[in-house]
This record gives structure tokens, C-alpha cells and sequence, in this order.
């Protein structure tokens, strides 16, 4: 196992007690912040990439998939 998957573990970690406490203190944000680290942990640790190529690939697909930008 290298250590970006296990890096990937720790953001998914992360991500998860954010959304704890932005439910804890009713903050929207901070929900939704914990969900996209959740995301890039899950992306870095599939994967076995750096932090770096997880958020770029994240970016990357939101970018393709935001409706916004096709109107």
C-alpha cells in the first residue's frame, strides 16, 4: 500500500467529521467542504494519487458537469 492511498484514508476522515460538526453547528459550508474532502480522499485513495492530482481531477469534472457553464 503506498502513501497516497493511505493519505486518501485521512482526508476521507477529515471530510467526514466536518460534515459532523458543520451538522452539529448548522453550517452549510463546512457540510459541504466535508463532503468534497471526502471525495478527493475516495479519488486520491482509488486511484493511488498525490492530494495535487485528486483536487485537479475533481476541479476537472465539475468543471465539465456544471450546468451553469452551458447556458
Amino acid at each position: 500500500m503506498n502513501w497516497d492511498r493511505i493519505e486518501g484514508r485521512w482526508i476521507q476522515l477529515r471530510g467526514k467529521a466536518k460534515v459532523k460538526w458543520g451538522k452539529i453547528t448548522n453550517d452549510q459550508w463546512t457540510i459541504v467542504a466535508g463532503r468534497r474532502d471526502e471525495q478527493a480522499g475516495k479519488t486520491q485513495e482509488y486511484y493511488g494519487i498525490s492530494v495535487e492530482q485528486a483536487e485537479r481531477r475533481l476541479r476537472d469534472w465539475k468543471r465539465c458537469n456544471d450546468r451553469s457553464a452551458s447556458f
